[in-house]
């Protein structure tokens, strides 16, 4: 299959609150390199920029970046915002705040509620935009809920952001959060075989609230990036249509339901294309039975 008869809307659209955007989106962590952030090899900056461009060329209208995905020489948003600024009337940016990194790329402690602004105000800088479409609370494990999303509505209500979001959250986590302000989206790992968030994805599915899974492509590499064992129902797949493993996983997660927005991410512009092109993959119910037969307990 061809770019030219690839787009990100052959999907169909959902909505972020009263953002449409086109299901199959584009997720920045790996424009910096490796999913490990500061391990590997940076990537190439023009060919970063040339995916970006390419993607919203070829209908890509939400694109998942955070000022934290930075490695030693990359950062996603000041690529984002080399590459797209002035940016497109419908393109939908969101990102996501409550990991910290010091300037060395280590993990410290999550952003306290008054920090949260810090991070807003960060993300606003790096993209140079003067409001951000949709900022994700990033959930460490913490049980309440409250202050943070809190401090974001504030925000929200300053003008600093239109929508909100929580990502690695349960469903007691959405609905404390829907008590303060409207969640229009919820963004937790979800594939193929990660299948833990079944009850969210439900719960979102039932309240006509976005669904964002990520490392939907990855599955047992997860931040390592690929998968390094493919089940072989996926290859089996993949095998009768003619196209990739990846190419299949993420057919598979778009059929889970219409309020599912992906967000594969790359730095390669063939992967790029071969992600776009998921959007028009037809499983038929001999491959979704075989699919969902995957045993997601498997080592």
């Amino acid at each position: 299959m061809t770019s030219e008869t690839v787009c990100a809307g052959a999907a169909g659209t959902w909505l972020l609150g009263d953002l449409r955007v086109n299901r199959i989106g584009f997720g920045a962590m790996r424009l910096t390199g490796s999913a490990a952030f500061h391990q590997g090899i940076p990537r190439d900056r023009g060919q970063a920029i040339g995916v970006l461009r390419r993607a919203v060329e070829l209908g890509v209208n939400h694109i998942d970046t955070a000022a934290f995905y930075f490695s030693r020489l990359r950062s996603a948003n000041e690529l984002i915002n080399s590459a797209l600024a002035p940016y497109p009337d419908d393109l939908v940016i969101a990102t996501k705040v409550g990991p910290t990194r010091d300037a060395s790329g280590a993990w410290t402690a999550p952003a306290r509620p008054d920090q949260l602004r810090g991070q807003v105000e960060e993300n606003l800088r790096q993209l140079g935009r003067d409001h951000l479409d949709v900022v994700n609370l990033r959930l460490m494990g913490q049980e309440s809920i409250s202050e943070h999303f809190g401090a974001l509505a504030d925000l929200r209500a300053a003008g600093l952001i239109r929508h909100l979001g929580i990502s690695a959250a349960r469903p007691a986590h959405l609905a404390r959060a829907q008590a303060i302000a409207p969640v229009v989206c919820v963004q937790n790992r979800y594939g193929i075989d990660a299948r833990a968030s079944d009850e969210m994805l439900h719960t979102c599915a039932a309240q006509g609230i976005a669904f964002v899974p990520f490392f939907s492509l990855a599955g047992e590499g997860r931040e390592a990036g690929a998968v390094h064992a493919e089940h072989e129902q996926v290859r089996t797949v993949a095998r009768a249509h003619g196209v990739s493993p990846s190419r299949v996983r993420l057919a598979w997660t778009l059929r889970q339901g219409k309020h599912i927005l992906a967000i594969p991410g790359t730095g390669d512009p063939d992967h790029l294309i071969d992600n776009l092109a998921a959007g028009s993959l037809h499983l038929t119910a001999e491959d979704l039975e075989l699919l969902d037969a995957i045993d997601c307990t498997a080592p």
